[in-house]
């Protein structure tokens, strides 16, 4: 079967897919990948097709917009500047996401930035199915998790929010949809009303999560899964360097510290206080410099670049994190304690759900960052047992888990 995987957006949202690519081509199926052109090495270095999709992510975080939506955070104010950084991207996205589909599938699978994805395979007679990282449906058992840091608002109003933030996109995303009407020739709904015919259909949605740290709402619809976490493929050849390997031997279990595809305005002055953290607590440190700019050096600290999680984080005395949904899917399989920073969007959501499981202190949000919160937050994770046997108990029911295979499970179903 030929699969074609429409998946856009950050390394944290798009890599889990090559994982499930691989697994997808190891039983068998012809699988293509729709996303940046910056992620065109890894999705063939997994042995799958690539197809471009305009935009890149990390230019859309450096963007005015993008940083204005970093500063607002989640909520309202951060939703505004959601759809005004997303209205032009989205319509880039929809043409080369169309393109690619126009080339042949039998099976698309749709991230929710490619949500129109679903419109164009309708269109063009092909199945698909949602590979969702965040919950999006209507519940009342949570608020809609951009909005998560307003806290709970009663079943009513969690399960209004998701449906005023549908009705939001409908309306602030109509000129796209008209634009892609106008592309496949013939009418595109509303993103809004695509959801509402997606729930007459139900059709299916996988939410690559452990159903250990978030269960299946009671209220969902049929269709609508918690299947267990998507892994990012990882080179069987890769090996460590020497440098991190020598640091690692040289002392005590590291902090890892890394706010992954964040990007900072004031990269030197978070560091410092990174830095300042660590010494206030007496702990050594690995800083990850990725998109945000971290830097540090030392005797008790190093700088690295990339490092696969699933080899780094079970190494360390404790996880500082932005709390994104891989990074935390990361940290409940290494079994290590967390410390959440939440920036914006999802990250207040995972966060709490990390500290509800146990695993955490609490959040240290990044408006609120100073050295010495941190350094608080890292000597309750890292000398209090209780974080750490409870992060173990869940890594173990995590590692059980097979979120590939359950999508696998659906990839077969849905193409009958």
């Amino acid at each position: 079967m030929r699969v074609l995987i429409a998946v856009t957006g950050s390394p944290g949202e798009v890599l889990p897919h090559t994982g499930l690519g691989a697994r997808l081509v190891a039983d068998g199926h012809e699988v293509t990948v729709a996303t940046h052109e910056r992620f065109a090495d890894v999705v063939a270095q997994a042995g799958l097709g690539f197809r471009p999709v305009p935009g890149d992510p990390r230019e859309t975080g450096r963007s005015a917009e993008g940083r204005h939506w970093l500063r607002a955070g989640s909520g309202p104010l951060g939703m505004v500047h959601v759809i005004r950084l997303f209205t032009e991207k989205l319509r880039r996205i929809n043409e080369g996401v169309l393109d690619a589909a126009r080339e042949g599938a039998d099976l698309m699978l749709v991230s929710p930035e490619a949500a129109c994805a679903y419109a164009i395979a309708e269109s063009l007679g092909i199945a698909s199915a949602g590979v969702y990282l965040q919950p999006l449906a209507p519940t009342g058992e949570f608020i809609h998790q951009s909005m998560s840091g307003l806290g709970s608002l009663g079943r009513w109003g969690n399960r209004m929010s998701a449906v005023a933030v549908n009705r939001a996109w409908g309306l602030s995303f109509a000129g796209v949809t008209r634009d892609l009407s106008r592309l496949l020739g013939e009418p595109v709904p509303r993103v809004d009303a695509m959801f509402r015919r997606q729930d007459r259909q139900r059709w299916p949605v996988l939410h690559p999560t452990s159903p250990q740290l978030l269960r299946r709402p009671a209220d969902w619809r049929p269709g609508l899964e918690v299947t267990g976490y998507l892994w990012p493929w990882r080179d069987p050849g890769w090996t460590p360097p020497a440098e991190l390997t020598d640091f690692l031997a040289a002392g005590s279990p590291p902090v890892y510290v890394g706010f992954g595809s964040m990007e900072l305005d004031e990269p030197e002055k978070v560091s410092a206080l990174v830095m300042a953290a660590l010494r206030q607590a007496g702990l050594r440190g690995i800083v990850s410099a990725g998109w945000s700019g971290l830097t540090a050096s030392g005797d008790d600290v190093l700088t690295v670049g990339d490092v696969p999680h699933d080899w780094l984080f079970p190494r360390m005395a404790a996880v500082v994190c932005h709390g994104g949904h891989g990074t935390t899917g990361a940290v409940l399989r290494a079994g290590v304690p967390a410390v959440p920073v939440p920036i914006f969007a999802d990250q207040p959501f995972w966060s709490g759900l990390l500290t509800r499981q146990g695993v955490s202190p609490g959040p240290v949000p990044f408006r609120k960052l100073t050295a010495e919160r941190l350094a608080g937050a890292l000597r309750a994770a890292v000398t209090d047992p209780g974080y750490r046997r409870r992060a173990e108990v869940l890594a173990a029911a995590v590692g059980a888990e097979d979120g590939a295979g359950a999508a696998l499970d659906v990839v077969k179903r849905v193409a009958g």
